[in-house]
């Protein structure tokens, strides 16, 4: 995935991996009301009311697994009314992390540890300075998970059928309006 927002991510948390026990790390993330202003601002909503992300961090050596859960209610405007409506979002977060090449320790470089990835399966994510932003990692998920054409339950759309009082009309009939009427 790719961490890159205009200056910088409207929730932010950094991890190191050397903070990562052995026995794994529990993060709780809970944005806060100017990041969920900020994280509604980016996504273009009319609110972000709260947004909250349930970590858990293991350690593989040189690597990091995130999985978790984040949870947010916001505010949302509907694609077939224009109508603002409040729902909630949950969606599942799950990333792996591991040093660029130019990073990993110089005896691993030596020696190529050779990993099998599968087509189905994503490389890991790049842990620049043995860091990751979760809170990114989060707003990034949120992002993702958003519907690009949300609708507010119940609303329907219903296209006008001829016959409904509404005469059909060309798109070109000003056109043909402004078209100069040649004498006969």
């Amino acid at each position: 995935m790719n961490n890159t927002f205009d200056s910088h991510p409207p929730l932010s948390r950094r991890l190191a991996l050397s903070e990562v026990p052995p026995e794994g790390l529990d993060v709780d993330i809970r944005a806060t009301p100017l990041e969920c202003a900020a994280l509604a601002q980016h996504n273009a909503l009319p609110a972000v009311h709260s947004l909250q992300a349930e970590l858990r961090a293991r350690r593989r050596g040189d690597r990091l697994e995130i999985e978790g859960e984040l949870r947010a209610r916001l505010r949302q405007t509907c694609v077939t009314t224009l109508e603002e409506f409040d729902s909630e979002l949950i969606e599942p977060i799950q990333m792996r992390f591991a040093p660029p090449p130019e990073e990993a320790p110089r005896g691993r470089r030596r020696h190529e540890e050779v990993t099998e990835i599968t087509l189905d399966e994503d490389p890991p994510d790049p842990l620049i300075g043995g860091v990751v932003d979760l809170g990114a990692v989060v707003s990034e998920f949120f992002t993702l998970a958003l519907d690009p054409y949300p609708r507010k339950p119940g609303a329907n759309f219903v296209e006008p059928q001829p016959g409904d009082g509404a005469q059909a009309v060309s798109p070109f009939a000003a056109l043909g309006r402004l078209k100069p009427r040649r004498e006969a």
